[in-house]
């Protein structure tokens, strides 16, 4: 059996301190240097005042994750049925406009079918259909790692500065301690942020990855190289650029040439403008958990090697079958069998809140705490989302595209993913539970200015009761507490929601949080001003003398 419950308390649980941290983070940049992602997988990565309080819940009730799916075998056709029903149906309740699957067992393709639309008032995503793969790209490029180590061109265990030797954080002893190993593992103590920052940074330029790479020589590390797992998106971007330095190729070429084309992946791209050109899926980013069109987000090419690769499920399917069979697809051998174990060699363990969610290998989660081995990554774009699970015992893996996406629809989406991994390996997905109000708590964002409002109009009313009844005005710890110090909270909590979006991952959040980024900006801004205005306003209203 999967350990589903273990999965979903990860995403909920790295969701809830990606909020926690947000605060924490902006006050310790004030006055330092620039501290420049993945998500475990994400990871962020990392801020919505409704959504803290049921996060603080979620992670706070572990135990209700801690109930066993309930067993009912499904195999053959009937399983794939009731894969597919399964996908409608959530489909349905999370406002999926599109979604691509594909199912492989052994070396076979098994299924493969596309639901809702790929683009607007148009078909069903095909086999062929290119979407965005997010973070599933940090596998490819560990693969692409692997290959070169093979080919002796690449040592794991060499300092990053052999291979990129202006490379240095602002600890001159941390950047020669850094190996190639510590990147693949997330060990590097790059912080999260940093990648989130570089997630936001659209030069298009050829050299974008290292210039971004240069920039890090002032950033702090947020722990000691080697010592423990963060998930960063900045540990492969330097691996990308480590593929250009050992194989003498750009990192798209060396893809395109000794990945994408001996696996027959026809329709994957390095260039979201090819991919159009090809028929790619129309993306559509969430506002209030509703999708919308969004065809024309802009991309952050120096972030091609950690998450920026575009790809269809038919494609990933032959992706799979390689990597469920010791490397091997077909007449091709893309990697040995030992390369293949070392990619699904879990090391560094992954720990939130004193808690094992499993450990994280060569751009992958391995979860090994169930009866079935799942080897897993979930992908993120604003307006692309991706799921793929490895189940090494079985031979079984499994691919979801979607074309819509939210930063605190990662989890909700992975929630789908680990349900339809379940149903492979012939269990029932397990009941939703709080992980299903996210959608929810996405549109209650929606009460926040219509709140403002009622309080403005209540503080007005309140004002001119006392104007027109300068005796109904209180005195003492009552006006104090009741009128003064009791209505500043809320405003000030609403109002801190805005710092967030005065520090340095603000690009990150516009363009993966466009309803937080608004509602942050509009109703924090004026929650902060109205705080003293109101304030200023009772307070000179309770000191006018008065009538006898």
């Amino acid at each position: 059996m999967i350990a589903i419950k273990t999965f979903i308390k990860k995403h909920l649980v790295l969701a809830y301190f990606a909020l926690a941290a947000t605060i924490s983070r902006w006050i310790s940049r004030r006055g330092k240097s620039l501290t420049i992602k993945e998500t475990k997988s994400m990871n962020v990565k990392k801020y919505i005042f409704p959504s803290l309080l049921v996060c603080t819940t979620l992670a706070l009730t572990p135990r209700l994750f801690a109930q066993p799916a309930s067993a009912k075998p499904a195999s053959g056709s009937d399983s794939y049925n009731a894969i597919d029903a399964y996908i409608e149906q959530q489909m349905q309740r999370l406002n999926i406009p599109g979604v691509s699957l594909a199912i492989v067992e052994g070396d076979k393709i098994m299924h493969l079918r596309g639901f809702g639309q790929a683009r607007p008032d148009g078909e069903a995503p095909s086999p062929q259909t290119p979407f965005f793969i997010g973070s599933l790209t940090k596998s490819i490029t560990a693969l692409a790692v692997m290959q070169l180590v093979e080919a002796g061109k690449i040592d794991l265990d060499a300092p990053v500065q052999h291979y990129l030797s202006w490379f240095q954080v602002a600890d001159p002893q941390a950047s020669a301690q850094m190996t190639v190993r510590h990147l693949l593992n997330q060990t590097s103590g790059l912080p999260t942020s940093a990648g989130e920052i570089q997630m936001a940074d659209f030069d298009d330029s050829q050299d974008a990855t290292e210039r971004q790479a240069r920039a890090l020589s002032t950033l702090k590390l947020s722990r000691p190289v080697g010592s423990a797992f963060e998930y960063s998106n900045s540990n492969y971007n330097l691996l990308g650029l480590i593929i250009e330095t050992a194989s003498g190729e750009l990192y798209a070429d060396y893809v395109q040439k000794h990945i994408f084309t001996p696996l027959d992946m026809n329709h994957s791209y390095t260039s979201q403008a090819i991919a159009k050109q090809n028929d790619m899926a129309v993306g559509h980013q969430y506002w209030f958990a509703t999708p919308f069109v969004a065809p024309n987000i802009p991309v952050p090419h120096g972030s091609l090697p950690a998450g920026q690769l575009i790809s269809s499920s038919e494609d990933m399917a032959h992706y799979m079958i390689a990597l469920l069979n010791e490397g091997r697809y077909g007449d091709v051998q893309i990697l040995s069998r030992a390369g293949i174990d070392e990619l699904y060699h879990g090391v560094a363990e992954d720990i939130q809140m004193g808690i094992s969610f499993g450990k994280y290998g060569m751009g992958w989660f391995i979860d090994e705490s169930g009866q079935t081995k799942l080897i897993w990554h979930s992908g993120t774009t604003p307006n692309f989302g991706a799921f793929m699970a490895l189940l090494p015992e079985q031979k079984k893996g499994v691919i979801l595209l979607f074309n819509a996406n939210h930063h605190w629809m990662t989890p909700v989406l992975s929630d789908l993913g680990a349900g339809m991994a379940a149903l492979l390996a012939g269990n029932q997905p397990a009941p939703i539970q709080f992980v299903g109000l996210i959608p929810w708590m996405l549109r209650a964002q929606l009460l926040i200015p219509l709140f403002q409002i009622i309080g403005v109009a209540a503080t007005l009313r309140l004002l001119r009761r006392w104007h027109q009844n300068p005796d109904s005005r209180p005195s003492g710890g009552r006006k104090w507490g009741g009128h003064i110090l009791l209505p500043l909270i809320p405003n000030l909590l609403v109002a801190l929601t805005l710092l967030p979006m005065l520090g340095d991952t603000r690009g990150y959040l516009r363009l993966y949080m466009p309803d937080y980024s608004w509602i942050a900006i509009i109703c924090g801004g004026f929650a902060g001003i109205w705080s003293f205005l109101r304030t200023g306003l009772v307070m000179r209203a309770l000191k006018s003398p008065r009538r006898f």
